[in-house]
């Protein structure tokens, strides 16, 4: 894969590969719930005719690009280029000469500082972040041994979010108003010996799997990302059964198919005990919500 098939790419096929849908199409107009950020109503903009997004909410905005620059935490075109190719299964080769967004070869090397600064991890001790972990029905007790506050500078401006640390000494971080991963981008686990491993999307749900108490101790995978299923085979292929917990969306149910074709009985489609709700958390926070 080179930079020209990248950027002949559709946005939002590049977004259908991450499992983000459009909750709206009008023409050349698709709306979706931002995929950088947590939101309740749809602030993502995608104009599929030009090729370009914006998100009202941040008030950012660009091509295919900018966009795997703010989801994969990178700010370098040559790291944003990699995310892409790496989404399609595919490689960048090593290049001395590449274009930047939109204009023609250059024999300079672009050199951008990173996007987060003053990087630094510790207990999870913010009112306000265990506070945004109540509201998705995670508490203290469990979210203390699980997560840590991430704080770094990103523009400039200076953020704390909670982090949930994955295998390749990234975090995924959230917060009320955002979604980012502090790179690399990678799966998150834990590995104990069981014969057994409970597979999530995200680790809101694995967090509400704790929470409800659902075959504690069992080795547990959080793709992160349903694109990153495939970077999960080798620890899936060595388990006698997986539990799956993924979302109850096209994107949920297309990672079930893959799965199941690779892996057959193996597979044990849990999303009937949450049937109704999204995910997970959402079922955990409408059953069971904290007082």
């Amino acid at each position: 894969m080179d930079i020209e098939m990248i950027r002949g790419i559709p946005i939002e096929e590049f977004l259908s590969r991450l499992g983000h849908e459009p909750v709206r199409r009008h023409g050349d107009e698709c709306w979706y719930s931002s995929p950088c950020r947590e939101e309740r109503t749809p602030s993502f903009h995608v104009n599929t005719r030009k090729g370009v997004w914006h998100d009202f909410g941040t008030g950012r905005g660009g091509d295919i690009f900018t966009l795997a620059g703010e989801l994969a935490g990178c700010g370098g075109f040559m790291e944003q280029a990699r995310f892409i190719a790496g989404v399609y299964g595919g490689s960048l080769p090593a290049l001395s000469k590449l274009p930047g967004p939109g204009k023609g070869t250059g024999t300079a090397k672009r050199k951008e500082s990173p996007r987060f600064e003053e990087v630094a991890c510790g207990p999870l001790y913010s009112r306000a972040l265990l506070g945004y972990l109540k509201e998705r029905g995670i508490p203290a007790d469990i979210a203390l041994p699980n997560c840590e506050e991430v704080r770094f500078r990103l523009y400039g401006k200076k953020y704390f979010a909670v982090g949930f640390r994955n295998l390749g000494g990234g975090y995924e971080l959230r917060t009320r108003f955002m979604k980012w991963c502090l790179p690399p981008k990678d799966l998150s686990g834990i590995f104990n010996g069981s014969a057994t491993c409970n597979l999530f999307e995200g680790f809101m749900d694995y967090l509400s799997w704790m929470v409800l108490g659902i075959s504690c101790g069992e080795d547990y995978i959080v793709l992160n990302s349903v694109a990153l299923l495939e970077r999960a085979y080798p620890y899936l292929d060595r388990y006698g059964k997986i539990r799956c917990y993924l979302d109850n969306d096209d994107a949920g149910r297309r990672t079930l198919k893959a799965l199941q074709k690779r892996y057959g009985d193996r597979i044990d489609d849990c999303s009937d005990m949450y049937a109704g709700c999204k995910d997970l958390n959402e079922y955990l926070r409408k059953n069971f919500p904290i007082e």
